[in-house]
This record gives C-alpha cells, structure tokens and sequence, in this order.
C-alpha cells in the first residue's frame, strides 16, 4: 500500500480601496473633504485671534465672534468626520444633505455677521483684525461648500424625455 500526499497552498491577497472598509481616506482627500479642513483650520485661526486677544473694550461682540467661530467649527468638524467613516449611511433616519446644506447656510451666514462685527470693533487691534479676516475667508469657503452642496441636491436633473 503507497501512501501519497496533497500538499494544497493558499494565497490570500488583500487590497485595499477607499470605497470599502470603515474609513474613507479618499474622502479626506477629495475636493468636498479639502474644503472642510480648510473650513475647519481657518475657523480655528480666527477663533484664537479673538479668543487670545486680552485687549478688548466690548466683551459681548467679541464672545459672539467666540461662540459662532467655536460651535461651526465642531459642527464642520462633526460633518468631516461623518463623511470620513462614513456614518451618514450608517444613520439613515436624517437627510444629512440636506442637514448639512442648513448649517452652512445659517453657519455662513452667522459667521459673515460675526466677522462684520469684529471688523467694526476692533479698534486697530491687530489680533481682532486678523480674527475678523480670518472670519471673511471662513465666509468664503463656506459660500463655496453651500454652491457645492445645491449643485449637487438642487442641481438640473435629466428627464429623459426627448424634446
């Protein structure tokens, strides 16, 4: 009697994509996600301008610029990090679009207003002018994530039929 053998080998390969897995780093690296980041880290310029300033005559314009800068920048932060591990399909109960689309429209909003504010008081304080600056580019980028985000909900959509 012989006796015989089978030798069997696998190979597993792995590979790794940015459309599955539970972080999305394409995002991160995306139009939608560099513009987040920069919305992020300009609201954070602009809110250590002001916050660090011990120079200020009217305190309450100043904690308004405070809180608006602080609460958009976590709430963009929050928005950043939904896209980068990819909660939104997770939590399905809320239109993030159209969540996301209000809170920069009223954040670009409070944020103009803030800054316009700061702009006035500031008394050629160097700090508060480099805070209101800040503020009007945070305005911007903001003005352009609101354009981005209505191309894409409120865009033309093809009907199909022909004319």
């Amino acid at each position: 009697m012989s006796n015989s053998f089978v030798v069997t080998t696998t190979t597993t390969t792995t590979t790794s994509t940015s459309n599955g897995g539970f972080c999305n780093i394409g995002y991160a690296r995306s139009f939608q996600g560099l513009l987040k980041i920069g919305q992020v880290v300009i609201l954070l310029i602009a809110f250590l301008c002001v916050y660090c300033e011990d120079r200020r005559i009217e305190y309450s314009a100043f904690n308004y610029f405070e809180v608006v800068t602080a609460w958009f920048l976590i709430i963009f932060s929050v928005f950043f990090l939904m896209h980068l591990f990819r909660l939104q399909s997770k939590i399905t109960c809320i239109n993030w679009i159209l969540a996301e689309f209000l809170h920069y429209a009223v954040g670009g909003i409070l944020v103009f207003i803030a800054s316009i504010v700061v702009a006035v008081k500031s008394y050629e304080v160097s700090a508060l002018i480099a805070g209101s600056v800040f503020g009007f580019i945070a305005t911007f980028l903001i003005a352009i994530s609101i354009w981005t985000s209505y191309k894409v909900t409120c865009g033309s959509q093809p009907t199909g039929a022909v004319v």
